[in-house]
Formats: C-alpha cells, sequence, structure tokens
C-alpha cells in the first residue's frame, strides 16, 4: 500500500487548525471523529496549544510525539506552505490540503499551488488537494473531513464495500447522501478537490486493491491518465466514471475530418469501452450502477430475459434491452413449451415472459417460470418486472427471485414500479436477498448493460503489429502520403503527378481512357470543395483539366478510376490519451452521417472488425437492398495496417483517408484521398 491508503487506514490524524469556535471548520474533523468512534490518535494542532474539544493539543505538528500518518490541513491558503513544511519536518506521508485559495483561483493561485506541490514532492510528502473537502472511511471510522453530512444526527454509518472518489467534494459528498437514502452503503469516500498531486484515478487505483470493496465510482473534471485508467481496469473491480465536459464550447475548429469526428470527449468514450469501464451520464445512472456493483453475481454473456406481471412493463423493457447494448434472448423450444405449461393462456411465454396478474393469487407462477428462464443456456441476465404490488404480494416476489439467483448464478435486476408505500420494506427485503432495483424497466437495463461491459471478456493488444511507418513531412502532399501508405501494405491508386497537359492526356490513355485529376496545394485538405477534383475526365479533355486544376496553385495528379464501392473515412490522429484511430461512413457526407467508431491503439485482435460492426451503416457493406456484399475483411486488414503505420508517429498529427472505396467482396478497399496535418499548422 502506498501512503494514499492513509486516507482510510490511518492510525494518526493531525487536525492542523483545529478549533472549538462554534460553526469553524476546523472544529468539524474534531467533532465527527469524536461522535464517530475512531479509534486511533487524534492530534489537533494549535498555536495556543491546551485542549479542543478535550483534546490535548499541540502548537505544532513538529511537538506531536510518534508517527503522524495523516494531516488534515485547515488554515488560510497564506498559512499553508507552511502547515506542508511541518508535515514534511515530521514525517507525515500523506496530507489532505481542504483550503481554498490556489488554482481555482487564477494564475496567481495556480503557482503557489505549483509551489506547494513541488516542494511537498521534494520532501516526500503527497498531497490531497487543495480545495477539497477531505476523506471518510466508513469502515475504519476515518474522518478526515469537515462535510456536512457527518454533522446529520441520523447519518448511517456502517461498513461498506463501495468507493466513491470525486474531484468535487460537494458533489462527491452529495452522491455518497444519496446512496446512503438509497440503502447503498459506501465504504469510502474521498475528494481531491484540485487534484494537484494525488488525483482522484490514483486513489481509484489504491482502493481496487482493498479486499472488501465491490465497485468504484468516480467523478472526474480533468482528462485522465491512460496509463492509470489501464492499470485501473487490470484490477477486477468493476469500475464507473461520470466525466464532466462532454460538450467543447468554443472548441477548436478541426482542420480535418478526423479531427471534428474524433473529439477528446469521444476519445474518452471510446477508451472506457475498450477497458471495461463504465462512463455514466448523471449521479443518478451513477448510483444505479452502484446497486448492481455492490452484489457479486456476473453475467457471462448480453442476453436478457425478462419476467413480468405487466404486460406493459414487459414490452417496456424489450424496447430498453436494444437501446442498453444488450440481446433479447431467443428462449429455446423446451424453455417455452415449459413456460406454456406454467403461464395462464392469456398470458406470454415468448421473451418477454408474461405470467400476469395471476401471480396474486398464485405465488408459485414466479418460482416456476424463474426456474425455467436460469435454466436456459440462452439466458445470462434476468430482468423481473412488477407493478402496483403490495406487502406480501412483495415478500414472495422477492423470496422467488432470490431463490433462484442462488440456484442459478445469473444476476436478477428488479424493476419495480410503484411507490415505497405500497411496500416500505421492499427496498431493505430485496437489497438483503442481493437484488438490485429500480423504478422503471430502462433503469433496470442501463444496470444490467453496466454489468455486462465490465464483465465480457477483454482481448489484450498481442504486440505482433507490423513496423511503424517513419511520420511524413508537416507539408506531406497526397502524392507521398499514398507512397507511404503502399510501403504499408494499402492500396491506393496507380497514377502519378503530371507535368503539362499533353503528359496528363498521355497518362489518361495508358489507364483506360477515363480517369481522375486532383490538385495538389499545400494546404488544400477539403479538395472537392473548392474544385480541386475532377472525375471521368477523358484523354481528350485531360490537358484542359490539368490547367484548370494548375490554376489552383499547385500540381496536378491523374490516377485511374477506382471501381464503384463503398466510400467509408479512415483517420488518425493524436489525442490527451494516446493516438486514436477512426473508421466511419466517409466521401463528402463524412460529418453530416456522423457514423464513427474510435479504438485507443494499439489495437487488439479483432478490435478492427468490431470497429466496423459498431457502425450504423455496416449495412451498407453486408450489401442493402440487393447490393452485394462489400470487401469488409480488406477495410478491417486497411485499418490494421494504418494503426501499426503510425503507431510511433509523435504527437499532434491528423492522418484523414477519405475517401476509402471499399469495392465488392474479394476486390479489396482502396485509399482514394489522403491528407495531413500538424498541429499549428494551417488548414
Amino acid at each position: 500500500m502506498s501512503a494514499i491508503s492513509a486516507l482510510w487506514n490511518a492510525d494518526s490524524i493531525a487536525v492542523i487548525g483545529a478549533t472549538e469556535r462554534p460553526g469553524a471548520l476546523g472544529r468539524k474533523p474534531m467533532d465527527f471523529l469524536l461522535r464517530h468512534g475512531y479509534k486511533g490518535r487524534i492530534l489537533p494542532i494549535n498555536p495556543r496549544g491546551g485542549e479542543v474539544l478535550g483534546v490535548p493539543a499541540y502548537p505544532s505538528l513538529t511537538d506531536v510525539q510518534g508517527p503522524v500518518d495523516l494531516a488534515l490541513i485547515m488554515v488560510a491558503a497564506d498559512r499553508v506552505p507552511g502547515a506542508v513544511d511541518d508535515c514534511i519536518a515530521a514525517g507525515v506521508p500523506l496530507a489532505i490540503i481542504a483550503s481554498s485559495g490556489f488554482a481555482e483561483t487564477g494564475e496567481e493561485g495556480a503557482a503557489l499551488q505549483d509551489d506547494l506541490v513541488a516542494r511537498a514532492r521534494a520532501g516526500g510528502l503527497r498531497l490531497i488537494g487543495p480545495n477539497c473537502i477531505g476523506a471518510v472511511s466508513f469502515n475504519n471510522r476515518v474522518l478526515a473531513t469537515f462535510s456536512p453530512l457527518f454533522g446529520a444526527e441520523s447519518v448511517p454509518f456502517e461498513p461498506g464495500t463501495l468507493a466513491f472518489v470525486s474531484q468535487s467534494g460537494a458533489l462527491g459528498f452529495g452522491a455518497a447522501s444519496l446512496a446512503l437514502q438509497r440503502g447503498l452503503r459506501p465504504g469510502w469516500v474521498v475528494s481531491t478537490g484540485n487534484d494537484a498531486d494525488v488525483t482522484a484515478l490514483e486513489v481509484l487505483r489504491e482502493l481496487s486493491a482493498e479486499p472488501e470493496c465491490t465497485g468504484l465510482l468516480g467523478y472526474l473534471e480533468d482528462t485522465p491518465d491512460i496509463g492509470t485508467l489501464r492499470t485501473l481496469a487490470a484490477s477486477g473491480k468493476p469500475v464507473a466514471l461520470l466525466k464532466s465536459g462532454r460538450t467543447e464550447a468554443g472548441g477548436r475548429a478541426a482542420a480535418s475530418h478526423t479531427g471534428a469526428l474524433a473529439t477528446d470527449d469521444r476519445v474518452l468514450d471510446a477508451a472506457l469501452r475498450q477497458l471495461g469501464i463504465v462512463r455514466v451520464d448523471d449521479i443518478d445512472e451513477l448510483l444505479d450502477v452502484a446497486q448492481a456493483f455492490e452484489f457479486p453475481l456476473r453475467p457471462k454473456g448480453p442476453k436478457v430475459a425478462v419476467v413480468t406481471t405487466s404486460g406493459g412493463s414487459g414490452i417496456l423493457a424489450a424496447d430498453a434491452v436494444e437501446d442498453a447494448g444488450l440481446e433479447l434472448s431467443a428462449l429455446s423450444p423446451e424453455s417455452t413449451a415449459a413456460l406454456a405449461e406454467i403461464v395462464p393462456p392469456f398470458g406470454a411465454v415468448d421473451n418477454p415472459v408474461d405470467i400476469t396478474a395471476t401471480v396474486l393469487s398464485d405465488p408459485s407462477l414466479f418460482d416456476k417460470s424463474l426456474d425455467v428462464l436460469i435454466a436456459d443456456p440462452a439466458v445470462d441476465i434476468i430482468i423481473a418486472c412488477f407493478c402496483v404490488m403490495a406487502g406480501p404480494d412483495v415478500e414472495k416476489a422477492v423470496t422467488a427471485l432470490s431463490k433462484a439467483a442462488r440456484k442459478g448464478g445469473k444476476p436478477i435486476l428488479v424493476a419495480r414500479t410503484g411507490a415505497d408505500f405500497l411496500a416500505p420494506d421492499a427496498p431493505a427485503q430485496l437489497r438483503e436477498a442481493g437484488l438490485p432495483d429500480y423504478p422503471t424497466p430502462a433503469r433496470a437495463l442501463r444496470a444490467a448493460s453496466a454489468l455486462w461491459q465490465v464483465s465480457r471478456p477483454r482481448t489484450a493488444p498481442d504486440g505482433t503489429t507490423g513496423p511503424g511507418a517513419a511520420a511524413p513531412a508537416p507539408d506531406a502532399t497526397e502524392p507521398q502520403l499514398k507512397s507511404l501508405l503502399a510501403a504499408a501494405g494499402a492500396t491506393v491508386p496507380k497514377g502519378r503527378l503530371v507535368t503539362g497537359g499533353e503528359d496528363a492526356a498521355r497518362l489518361v490513355a495508358e489507364l483506360g481512357g477515363r480517369a481522375v485529376a486532383k490538385a495538389v496545394v499545400p494546404g488544400l485538405l477539403h479538395k472537392s470543395e473548392a474544385g480541386g477534383v475532377l472525375v471521368g475526365i477523358t484523354e481528350q479533355e485531360a490537358s484542359g483539366a490539368h490547367d484548370k486544376l494548375a490554376a489552383l496553385g499547385g500540381g496536378v495528379l491523374v490516377e485511374e478510376l477506382a471501381p464503384a464501392g463503398v466510400e467509408m473515412i479512415v483517420g488518425a490522429r493524436t489525442s490527451a490519451l494516446g493516438t486514436v484511430l477512426t473508421v466511419g461512413l466517409g466521401g463528402i457526407f463524412t460529418e453530416i452521417l456522423d457514423d464513427v467508431s474510435h479504438r485507443l491503439l494499439p489495437l487488439a485482435p479483432g478490435d478492427a472488425e468490431a470497429m466496423i460492426a459498431e457502425l450504423r451503416g455496416a449495412a451498407l457493406l453486408n450489401g442493402a437492398r440487393g447490393t452485394g456484399a462489400a470487401d469488409a475483411a480488406a477495410l478491417a486488414r486497411l485499418l490494421e495496417d494504418v494503426a501499426a503505420a503510425v503507431q510511433d508517429w509523435p504527437e499532434g498529427f491528423e492522418l484523414d483517408l477519405n475517401p476509402v472505396r471499399v469495392l465488392k467482396e474479394g476486390a479489396g478497399a482502396v485509399v482514394l484521398d489522403a491528407a495531413y496535418t500538424v498541429t499549428g499548422a494551417s488548414a
């Protein structure tokens, strides 16, 4: 364990700035530690010495005898550097700076914060904060915080298994309070404020090593470090993150299609999906996922069976399955036959299974139908929906559901649509039975999707990527890029730069009598929009075409016409998380259609095929409305070739291959256009 674990394992806590003054922030941690039964040494630090709330105080941290595991600094910003120096002198491994007045206030505060971090690192001290509310361990009763949550008379304080880590202290402890209200049991709540030294992600990584932890939940404001994300994902603990800043208000105008499509937020989405980390959109969804993480059962696949007492709930659940990225199970003939013997004639035995309100008079319907679904190998997850069921009826349903979960080892999530007053004890009964419950089928399905995302098998990169290519020059032209791509394995059209109108005519004749002519102008990325592409020119038209294109200020490229096919875009660019590969529907409608898939490099085996399958337009490659299938395998090989070629290129580039024409099955994929930009270069 590192110094960070003192946040929940500290045997001694110093409160720098401790006071008895009513309402003062420096009093609250003392109150909370004493009230909630912290068993370690409490060390109030106050220049006057004496006592604070009956605990002997010390004028300075350096006056304390014995080790200090954790210091909570609660003094004004101008006194924080001195407190940090005292922590270093006393050999404290970790300090929480609750004080505000640092990077959140502007340049001057940021400079002060940078100085603190440099000073602490030089002295072997790790820092949490500044500008944070602190940390709490429900399991060890460590309360290094001034959050008003722990001043409430009725706050539950029981050991728990969920970890909440948030850059925002108020939001983090607010979410923790809502979790407690739902009956969830957090074991750890940590705020990291400005993330000046120790980041929220580092704390989550440290908590992943806690044996009792069943789920890691985080709120982030800054772009996470990909290395820490990978380590966190490899811990085996389920992770869900709420990351703010989805929109890019005033964001950059991308010079390339790839830059416009592969925004940093989309790249983060892709990275988290690759790693099996759930991304949620709000606090409610974070807590919904937390409910599912509390319990140990995990699905072996994405196939969902729905059993319901309400036809309407069943339909809503079935609608929500696809939206959640799951599959509605096709029940086996044996299962449907068995269900036909159980379900009333006016019910339904196809998935969703509607056992109807008859269950109120015959509770065994739940037991019998669940036994069938649990035994069906085509079922990985069960969603049980019931509505407006009151006390005793809910108890019978809970008994049947918990028995089925124990028997089959498959997660069962409950959609219980009805007011709490109908069955006041139901939430506690369901939690005790290990059954996460939600008020609507859609919320239950989103939680089930999160369970599958953290459970699905992942294929790691196998290190077999081909040799990389040297990065192009910043002003690389289309012919130069195509030469590089061809050397990396890609297929490009036959052609070359021509020296004049007569040369253009000769080349068109050599290429079969019809060809494509393009302007090659430095900085001109979107040639079609500038009239820089002429398709289907003849030998007779070639000289005039050359002169027209040369007037745009550059060279002229003449290439063979590619056969008809499906136009795609393939791109690569660097991001804050690493180099990202993009594929999508291409051509002139790239940004309008906005149908793309992303992966961080390096690719794992099967990633290229999976990227293509994720596209809404994948049906075009499979053959739509009577058209033949396109060569999706060739497109996948191109993705792998591009990934290998760019793997060692320096930061700050964008590569656009648009369009890539995917020809009929077995005929390959041809890179028709290529553009390369470097950060800071003009568009």
